[in-house]
């Protein structure tokens, strides 16, 4: 009987060791086609908030996380558009944390003097039919911060229309979109506090 248990267990072993072996293999084999499917993803969706001339593979070298208050708890990728040396624009990820059915998630492209480049939406949990019109896929309304400038925190333009400002809400869904205009402004004034130099924040290993 031990001797049965031992060979089971010889043979567990050997398999785990093969398996494991394979895997790494496997790993080493595809890792590099993996990274470079991953840089183009991010390229393609940095390429959806910034106009040509600011887009460019560099980006994913000058990422960065970076923690604000305005932005969430979580510190956040933040993207350097250089230009002659120094930072013209950014691009970084928001979190609005009272959307209607809970937290969405953005990315915001803004000058540095406040003018908004794009925004789109990443991630939401909104009631279909009401809050996804954030969505580009469902609704345009995102695209609306496109060009629009913000001066300062006590702007009262970047605003729902609801609450006095220039922004659409949905029939039936103030709460979203509210809580997105909220956000990419957080976001754009943090855009404009940023550091000159970024250099000594952890990289988000591009």
């Amino acid at each position: 009987m031990f001797e049965l248990i031992r060979k089971h267990a010889i043979t567990l072993a050997i398999f785990a060791a093969l398996t494991t072996a394979a895997t790494a293999i496997v790993y080493q084999l595809t890792k590099d086609t993996i990274l470079a499917q991953t840089h183009q993803e991010r390229l393609s969706l940095l390429s959806e908030v910034l106009p040509k001339e600011m887009q460019s593979p560099r980006l994913l070298s000058t990422c960065v996380q970076y923690t604000d208050d305005r932005l969430g708890k979580m510190a956040k990728p933040v993207y350097s558009v250089i230009q002659d040396g120094k930072r013209i624009a950014a691009v970084i990820e928001a979190t609005a944390p009272d959307g209607y059915s809970g937290a969405i998630r953005l990315l915001v492209a803004a000058k540095i003097d406040g003018t908004v480049l794009g925004v789109r939406t990443l991630e939401h949990r909104e009631t279909p039919g009401l809050g996804d019109k954030i969505e580009l896929r469902i609704s345009n309304w995102i695209t609306k911060f496109t060009g629009l400038q913000v001066k300062g925190s006590d702007d009262p333009s970047w605003a729902v229309k609801a609450d006095g400002g220039q922004f659409d809400q949905f029939a039936g869904a103030t709460i979203t979109p509210r809580a997105v205009v909220n956000a990419v402004k957080r976001a754009t004034l943090v855009i404009q506090s940023l550091p000159s130099d970024l250099s000594n924040l952890p990289t988000c290993g591009y």
